[in-house]
């Protein structure tokens, strides 16, 4: 897939005790964004929740785990399809190895957090599910 044409970047910023994922989806429904990439994403988090997979088979199985601050957000990226992002998230903490994931509701921010969102709505995106598989692949809306 590619999209050409006018392309339009989105930054979006997070005050104290805002929730990092729930407030980027109601940026992205509130800015009518369709299709894009998070390119860019740093700050500071009271905790983190993520996911992250545990085996190499088929249907995947996802480990859960909350994350308590405070946190440093190294790293946000991911795609926007069709209005839903999928984002990875990389945190730090004091003294300890960063841990990666993908993010999920429910990480909250400490100082701030800075998101940068490229737009590309000439380029339409979908996610189907994969029935075999049970896992949604990107392609062509």
């Amino acid at each position: 897939m590619s999209g050409q044409g006018p392309m339009e970047m989105v930054v979006v910023g997070l005050a104290p005790d805002e929730m990092l994922l729930e407030s980027l989806k109601k940026a992205i429904a509130t800015r009518g964004i369709r299709n894009g990439a998070v390119i860019s994403g740093a700050g500071t988090l009271k905790s983190c929740r993520m996911h992250y997979v545990d085996h190499v088979g088929f249907p995947p199985q996802d480990v859960f785990c909350s994350i308590e601050g405070p946190l440093e957000l190294v790293a946000l990226n991911g795609v926007i399809a069709d209005g839903e992002p999928h984002l990875h998230v990389v945190v730090s903490m004091k003294e300890q190895p960063a841990r990666a994931g993908h993010l999920e509701d429910g990480s909250q921010v400490l100082y701030l957090a800075e998101v940068a969102i490229l737009v590309c709505e000439s380029l339409a995106m979908a996610r189907q599910l994969d029935e075999a598989r049970k896992i949604k692949l990107i392609g062509p809306a």
